[in-house]
């Protein structure tokens, strides 16, 4: 489930202009979606040397839904896992066998592979005080990184941008494939662009109508601003798509990839990664893992889905020689609850695991404890590691940036990079 994604149709902007009206505007699609979202610096790349090859890079691939966090990194010696989950639980002969005590799901053949290669690690009980149990509001809260008891507007990756962006001569850039922008990547001054695909996103700026748009506008007069912002918006989308495409083909990957939106999109951030694009953070959304009923069949797809891309996307990056260079972290809103339900399913919960991804790792493998299943918080895991210490440690060891000013406060620094 994808949270405070931004579009037009909520917009209560209206125009008076005879040359394009606000249904019309509307009605665009993708274009007027990624205008939206589109950072006023990103224009000032074209005429600007860009940073070669060898820059770090984040991959956020961001679990929505609420992924079962047990059922996906497996303690396979711990009896209540099997009480509790009597027929949803999987048996150490099914799974993908990292240690003696913990497995992963068996869809996951691809994570043990890189777990085996020194090129994962596996945070668990990761979370924040206060839980939400709400799709919405805690997906808010991871990506705004606010406490529970508070209510942001901007996103952690927005804040970044904020910081790293304004005034520089070389700006950061920071895009999500979709279609429209989550919170995450909202900032106050600056915002990350939403493209599914570039060469669509391409095809669809250079149609003559919006041109002509564009063209008929500079011959109008127009005093009211939120007119002119999405006529700005426009024409800046209108000219950064052109760079945004040819960028993504000077190095596009050869390697084939799953037949999968997630295949899709981890094909397109290679491509881009490879070019000399300075994309630092690229976000990325598989779900719904809102398992309530029929578990094993969804999580089990959901996870083919992934693993097979993973596998596409790391394999690409090690042939590459980029593999050093990228931190792949997977989140989802919270866990479910360790006892399963009457529908063969789990619910909402709180605490959950992380994949971080990596050939730069510092610590690998498990780095820290499995969850303690007896002692539970009405029938749900405890947090032991706030989410911000992993965002913070991102922003300062791998990004180069100043957490604590982004985060607005300070958090602590984990050693997996």
């Amino acid at each position: 489930m994808k949270n405070r994604k931004s579009n037009l149709s909520g917009s209560n902007l209206s125009f008076r202009s005879p040359i394009i009206k606000r249904k019309e505007f509307i009605q665009i699609g993708s274009l007027a979606t990624a205008s939206m979202m589109l950072p006023k610096f990103l224009k000032a790349f074209e005429s600007k040397a860009l940073v070669p090859g060898g820059n770090k890079v984040v991959v956020v691939l961001q679990l929505s839904g609420g992924n079962d966090g047990l059922n996906t990194v497996i303690p396979v010696r711990n009896d209540i896992y099997y009480r509790l989950r009597p027929s949803l639980s999987i048996r150490k002969g099914q799974t993908a066998q990292l240690t003696d005590e913990v497995s992963l799901h068996p869809s996951l053949a691809a994570f043990k592979a890189l777990y085996d290669e020194g090129n994962l690690a596996i945070l668990n009980n990761v979370g924040y005080p206060n839980p939400d149990r709400s799709h919405f509001r805690s997906m808010d809260i991871w990506h705004s990184a606010s406490q529970s008891s508070e209510y942001w507007n901007t996103g952690w990756i927005g804040r970044y941008l904020d910081a790293q962006c304004n005034g520089c001569a070389r700006p950061t850039q920071a895009l999500e494939i979709d279609d429209v922008l989550s919170l995450a990547l909202k900032g106050e001054q600056n915002n990350a662009i939403a493209v599914q695909n570039p060469q669509r996103l391409y095809g669809t700026a250079n149609e003559k109508y919006f041109k002509d748009i564009l063209k008929n506008h500079h011959d109008e007069h127009h005093d009211e601003q939120p007119v002119e912002y999405l006529y700005k918006t426009m024409a800046q989308t209108l000219s950064s798509a052109d760079y945004i495409f040819k960028e993504s083909r000077l190095h596009p990957t050869g390697a084939t990839y799953p037949n999968t939106e997630l295949g899709a999109g981890l094909k397109t951030i290679a491509s881009l990664i490879f070019s000399d694009i300075n994309t630092k953070v690229y976000y990325i959304s598989l779900g719904s893992f809102d398992t309530h009923v029929g578990q094993d069949n969804q999580q089990s797809r959901l996870f083919t889905q992934m693993n097979d891309a993973v596998k596409a996307f790391t394999d690409d990056l090690k042939k590459n020689g980029r593999m050093d260079d990228v931190l792949l972290f997977t989140f989802s809103e919270f866990g479910r609850r360790v006892a399963q339900n009457a529908s063969n399913g789990t619910d909402h919960g709180t605490a959950n695991n992380m994949f971080l991804i990596s050939g730069g790792l510092k610590k690998k493998g498990v780095l820290n404890a499995m969850p303690d299943l007896s002692d539970l918080n009405e029938g749900d895991l405890k947090y032991k590691i706030d989410f911000k210490d992993v965002y913070a440690t991102i922003l300062n060891k791998w990004l180069s940036a100043d957490a604590k000013k982004i985060l607005g406060a300070k958090y602590s620094m984990l050693d997996f990079i």
